[in-house]
């Protein structure tokens, strides 16, 4: 089963379109199946892509479109959506996710203030997307208590290269290290290269050894948002988790 928005006009339909693939099928195979359902003439020029803008080809097809996968069709690669786009994320919270928190429970009854180590953790991918930043490196907390505006929220802000779909999802589905996996995962912080030491600083080098990120977000309230553009994307991705899913 493939997910499908058409997003080639700005009239195209709000929804997606749910194709079933054969098991042995082909490139040339989906594109009929694609031009038939949608009810497009063969001969139009359009491409397949995924959410993170990888275009769909004879070479790629059996490794990209897995099942459960959403596609964009789009006049070209680099298109502007013109109308915002959903994509399914099916999985089950990492152990880690739910009962990790806990520890914070811990650092309480040690006599230690666990609130630290919460936002310790929810500035690291902060720290490790800035890390290779060459201008300002801009982080900022913000702590938002008007309730005009929603509930209370923890707010952390950066300037830094932003995520794919891709690895936003992987973020959710359970805590990566900084390498790259092999198969079909991809890093949120792909490309890591451990930074220079700084005294009395704070360099990415936190999560080197395997802190993560959504315990704190569960300690600290019920849900998390994030929304995040890649640096050489238009596109902006957003995720939210809260912990009422689980």
């Amino acid at each position: 089963t493939v997910y499908l928005f058409d997003r080639r006009e700005e009239e195209s339909e709000l929804g997606d379109r749910v194709l079933q693939v054969e098991e042995r099928s082909d490139y040339a195979r989906f594109r009929a199946s694609v031009c038939q359902t949608l009810g497009i003439s063969p001969e139009e020029k359009f491409v397949i892509t995924t959410t993170s803008r990888k275009e769909i080809t004879c070479d790629n097809f059996d490794d990209t479109v897995k099942d459960g996968v959403t596609l964009y069709l789009l006049q070209s690669v680099n298109q502007l959506l013109l109308t915002a786009t959903k994509e399914r994320i099916d999985f089950l919270p990492h152990y880690d996710t739910l009962v990790k928190s806990g520890m914070y429970e811990y650092y309480a009854s040690e006599g230690q203030n666990p609130l630290p180590f919460a936002l310790a953790e929810l500035i690291d991918n902060s720290l490790s997307a800035t890390s290779r930043n060459t201008g300002v490196r801009g982080i900022q907390i913000k702590l938002l208590f008007d309730e005009t505006q929603g509930k209370p929220a923890v707010a952390v802000i950066d300037n830094g290269r932003g995520m794919t779909s891709k690895q936003l999802n992987n973020w959710a589905v359970y805590r990566l290290s900084k390498f790259t996996r092999q198969g079909d995962f991809e890093s949120d912080h792909s490309g890591y290269v451990r930074p220079v030491p700084v005294p009395r600083s704070l360099n990415s080098d936190i999560s080197y050894f395997g802190v993560g990120g959504k315990q704190a977000v569960f300690f600290v309230g019920q849900s998390a948002r994030m929304i995040t553009k890649p640096a050489d994307s238009q596109d902006v991705h957003e995720l939210v988790l809260s912990k009422e899913d689980f």
